[in-house]
């Protein structure tokens, strides 16, 4: 199994720590999850008052509890019962007072297979992915901030796309989600992607003009799609801007 595969997998134990300790919101927003671009890895929702964390490093590729002296957790050649067992046992060593439970109330393109281990197949696979989600990170940064638009930039574990969503400040009731998705039947990469909507409607791409990267799309998905292989934060955060431009006119 591919490393981004393995990693979205993985990414769904953070997501559960958020189902089994935080208050349920009605948006999801309690499975979300933060990207640390100083320690390059997930993060959920703090989970007490302590600031508990459970994390998904990427670069060691494993799971670990922020702030607490649990050792680190290795994934590979690790099964999804030996996973279970040790989320359930530390949480209770780092003083989180209810149980974990896996239950996932949405389906993932591949499964957790309880007979085959986690395998760290490749270091340079595992850094690409590094930079890709930091280049995410700074690039939406950097476009919200130059836009004077304001979200939080956070990581979707069902998708496993980085996204912001914004209102515009013109008064024109429109909104931009915006991000960095994987490879799908939109483009078979991991992309960034930006889509206008006015109210929960997507606004049609069909008469923009080109962009100077990437393109638009209208059929199924409307928006702008641009491939991250070879991106810059510069050419991302013009992709975004000229895109964000057609939306206002």
């Amino acid at each position: 199994m591919e490393m981004l595969q393995q990693l979205h997998l993985a990414a769904q134990y953070l997501a559960a720590a958020g189902i089994s300790f935080l208050d349920k919101k009605e948006d999801d927003s309690h499975t979300n999850l933060g990207f640390s671009i100083t320690q390059n890895r997930l993060e959920t929702w703090p989970l007490d008052t302590y600031d508990t964390k459970l994390c998904l490093n990427y670069e060691a590729f494993a799971l670990e509890w922020s702030g607490k002296e649990v050792p680190s957790f290795p994934l590979h050649d690790k099964s999804h019962a030996q996973v279970l067992d040790w989320i359930a046992s530390t949480a209770k060593e780092v003083g989180l007072t209810k149980s974990y439970h896996f239950h996932l109330h949405y389906d993932l393109p591949y499964s957790h297979d309880a007979d085959t281990c986690y395998s760290l197949s490749g270091a340079d696979a595992i850094g690409k992915l590094i930079q890709l989600r930091v280049l995410a990170q700074n690039s939406i940064d950097a476009f919200l901030r130059q836009e004077e638009l304001s979200s939080e930039i956070r990581i979707w574990p069902h998708h496993f796309d980085t996204g912001a969503f914004s209102s515009l400040n013109d008064g024109s009731g429109k909104s931009v989600g915006l991000g960095m998705a994987i490879p799908d039947t939109v483009v078979n990469d991991l992309y960034f992607y930006i889509s206008g909507y006015r109210g929960h409607n997507a606004l049609n791409t069909w008469a923009f003009k080109s962009l100077t990267h990437g393109k638009w799309i209208n059929d199924g998905f409307k928006g702008a799609v641009l491939p991250a292989s070879g991106m810059n934060e510069k050419i991302v955060v013009q992709f975004f801007s000229e895109a964000l431009n057609a939306y206002k006119s």
